[in-house]
């Protein structure tokens, strides 16, 4: 008898290994992992997290520390839940809002700021001891120890909202010049050197991911896809975002359209979405760099990345009039104080109000974490991109899927 057989008895697998002992084959699994973008951040139904010491935590309250484990907001909207996924029995959400590099084989509490959940690599060898994982979906990067998506969000965002708020003379007289009102830049939200060091520490990452499930996977046969990110903003918003009371961004104190991009979600100069881009490609070559080391260093694997830059065009956030209805990511909400409540309109509000939500969002990350992030008609779209890579011919392979303007997806 060869060394290693598989028998299929109806519905009941049989493995048969060594001298003829037979056991029951495991279900087979799918398992996500990484960060906010396939944790499901932004979809709503999140669902309970075990915590390090294996306690299912579910919402703590608004004013809960942000290291609470239910934080990672595994969404049961989530894309790997989304997706057709043909022969898999079970699907695991092993991410974590948030997460970066350094949780793939660290406790998420081993850093400043992290989860207080297990490593991620003891998440996916504890799912092993019970299934073999036949697809693996990878979203890494956005977060590391040189920048993180959220506050590159929270500086755009910050920017606008001081320049809409502050007069020049209360700027000068009162806050000293200290608070940034202009535009932001490439080199504001990601330097060359910063995107080098990511990739580095984020191909480590992958690399360790790799290692584990050659160790851990009942037979060694898995479909790894890398994942890329997607721009929750256009290149530039739609008209009737441009300017309110014959004002426009770029000159001084804008009130009422600083209010209307932010009911509409993109309170953001439109100055910085250009750059917002160029990180976002930036991310997409950080993924693809870490792909072609990999892979070059595991020919054989079934790696391949899905590079979904272009899966929301023409359903971004303020890229067309009435937003959010009808885009495919979520607003920038804050809440005044962790009320549960979010504030989606600042018409009338001062610029001490203001300051206040601002806070808020300090204080409490978890009141505005949802904030530009896929929402659960994007994960959808998402979903259906997982399908199409997984689906794809030829293994080690650039899958890319795009949103047609009749809102259907061409992948290639």
């Amino acid at each position: 008898m060869a060394a290693m057989a598989a028998l299929l008895i109806g519905t009941v697998g049989i493995q048969v290994i060594n001298g003829g002992t037979a056991q029951a084959a495991l279900p087979t699994a799918a398992v996500a992992l990484g960060d906010s973008f396939i944790s499901g951040e932004g979809a709503g139904n999140y669902q309970p997290v075990a915590d390090a010491s294996g306690t299912a935590q579910g919402f703590p309250g608004w004013s809960a520390a942000n290291s609470n484990a239910y934080f990672c907001h595994r969404s049961a909207n989530a894309s790997l839940f989304k997706a057709s996924l043909s022969g898999i029995q079970d699907r695991f959400n092993l991410a974590c809002s948030g997460g970066q590099p350094a949780d793939i084989a660290n406790p998420g509490s081993a850093r400043a700021k992290g989860r207080s959940v297990a490593s991620q690599l003891d998440q996916l060898r504890a799912v092993a001891q019970t299934h073999d994982i036949d697809v693996v979906l990878i979203g890494l990067g956005s977060n590391n120890s040189q920048f993180t998506f959220g506050d590159v969000a929270e500086l755009c965002a910050n920017r606008f909202i001081a320049d809409a708020w502050t007069g020049w003379w209360e700027f000068w007289a009162y806050l000293n010049g200290d608070v940034p009102q202009e535009p932001c830049t490439v080199s504001d939200l990601a330097t060359d050197a910063e995107v080098a060091a990511a990739t580095t520490e984020t191909t480590a990452a992958l690399r360790q991911i790799l290692t584990t499930l050659d160790q851990v996977d009942a037979d060694g046969v898995h479909q790894v896809v890398l994942q890329t990110y997607t721009n929750p903003l256009p290149l530039d918003v739609a008209s009737q975002y441009w300017d309110e009371d014959d004002r426009t961004d770029t000159r001084d104190k804008f009130r009422a359209l600083g209010a209307e991009r932010y009911a509409a979600g993109c309170p953001i100069h439109r100055a910085s979405l250009a750059p917002g881009h160029v990180f976002s490609q930036n991310l997409a070559s950080l993924v693809k760099n870490a792909y072609t080391t990999l892979a070059a260093e595991r020919p054989a694997a079934d790696l391949r990345v899905l590079d979904v830059q272009k899966a929301f065009d023409g359903a971004r956030l303020c890229e067309n009039p009435g937003s959010p209805t009808g885009a495919l990511a979520t607003p920038l909400r804050v809440q005044d104080g962790p009320s549960g409540t979010p504030v989606t309109s600042l018409s009338g509000w001062d610029k001490i109000g203001i300051q206040r939500l601002a806070n808020t969002c300090v204080t409490y990350f978890q009141t505005c974490q949802e904030s530009w992030h896929p929402n659960a008609a994007g994960h959808v779209v998402l979903g259906q991109c997982l399908t199409g890579a997984l689906t794809a011919a030829a293994p080690r392979t650039v899958v890319t899927c795009a949103r047609n303007s009749n809102g259907t997806l061409t992948i290639s």
